[in-house]
This record gives structure tokens, C-alpha cells and sequence, in this order.
């Protein structure tokens, strides 16, 4: 988690926010029991959030180019947004896609890095359900679980208000499924 996790978005729209940029490893373990899995992932923490959609991402620059060398790898903010080469890619293949890349080159892990920004409008390749806090407005957590719940982040925060949750780091939290 980068320091920037917690920034407020201070622009008037979304694009004028720049993400922070968040390092991330997963063994190849963790990368065969989720094609093993696939539809069951369930991210504890909006963290694992941005790294397993970060991972199709990848997986989508390998399955395009598999001589990518590993600086080619980082996730950008609005490539997520560029439907014209993921569409057709599954998130099975894109994963089998860095099984292959680390069999390739014979890593235990990948090791890369992202800026991806969920906001609403993303379609979400890999995560089924979340565990999450409950965040503070303008942040860019919140746009990340209104893109989850296809914005139905509203009646959520109003039961979590009503019923007097703690917000933020160390509040409560909830298990949400869209």
C-alpha cells in the first residue's frame, strides 16, 4: 500500500487525478490456485483489489506481446479503459499468460508494478467478492467500490451511517458481493 492510497481526489473530474503507483509480487502458487479458482476470488482490502485486476492487465500485455520484458509490465492508470485489446481475453488466459512468462524465465514470482484507478465504468476480470473498510468521500477507494457495486455505494454507506459503522483504517468493514 503506497502513501498515496489515502489521497483525496481534488479535481473536478476523475481524469485530473493522478494514481499512485503500488509495487506488487505473487508467486506462481498464488497465480495457478486463482486459474484453479477462477470465479471465487475474494480480495480482503482494496490493495489485493488493485493487485489481482492489475494481474489481467498484465497477463493482457503478455498475451499480446510474450517477449515483454519485465518494465513493460507496469499497469497505467487508464489502461484498464482501452477496451480494443482485452476484450476477447479471458481472465484464465490472462493469468496462464504470466504462468507462462515466469516459466519463460524461470522467476518464482512476478514482480511489477501498477497505477491503476478503479473508478466506475471499470469491468472488474477478476475479483468476485471484497472485504473492504468503509472509506472517506473523494477518495479513490470509494470510486473503487461504487465501480464494484455498480453504484450502489450510496444505499450501503447510508445502512453503515444509520447504524452508527466505524468508517476509515481501523472501522468496520463489509463483505460485498455484486
Amino acid at each position: 500500500m503506497g502513501a498515496g492510497t489515502f489521497k483525496p481526489v481534488k479535481s473536478e473530474e476523475i481524469e485530473g487525478h493522478e494514481m499512485h503507483t503500488e509495487y506488487i509480487s505473487v508467486s506462481r502458487t498464488t497465480l495457478k490456485k486463482l486459474i484453479e479458482h477462477h470465479g471465487k476470488a475474494i480480495a480482503v482490502g482494496t490493495t489485493s483489489v488493485r493487485t489481482l485486476e492489475s494481474l489481467y492487465h498484465i497477463g493482457v500485455k503478455l498475451y499480446n506481446n510474450p517477449n515483454a520484458q519485465e518494465e513493460e509490465l507496469h499497469v497505467q492508470q487508464w489502461q484498464p479503459y482501452n477496451k480494443n485489446s482485452e476484450e476477447n481475453i479471458s481472465a484464465t488466459e490472462a493469468l496462464q499468460c504470466i504462468v507462462d512468462y515466469l516459466d519463460k524465465h524461470q522467476m518464482e514470482a512476478l514482480h511489477s508494478s501498477t497505477q491503476i484507478i478503479i473508478a466506475p465504468g471499470y469491468n472488474y476480470r477478476i475479483v468476485k467478492a471484497m472485504v473492504t473498510n468503509f472509506h472517506q468521500p473523494q477518495s479513490t477507494l470509494l470510486l473503487l467500490v461504487s465501480a464494484f457495486v455498480k453504484g450502489n455505494w450510496k444505499a450501503i454507506y447510508n445502512y453503515a451511517l444509520k447504524n452508527e459503522f466505524r468508517f476509515l483504517s481501523y472501522g468496520d468493514s463489509s463483505l460485498l458481493i455484486p
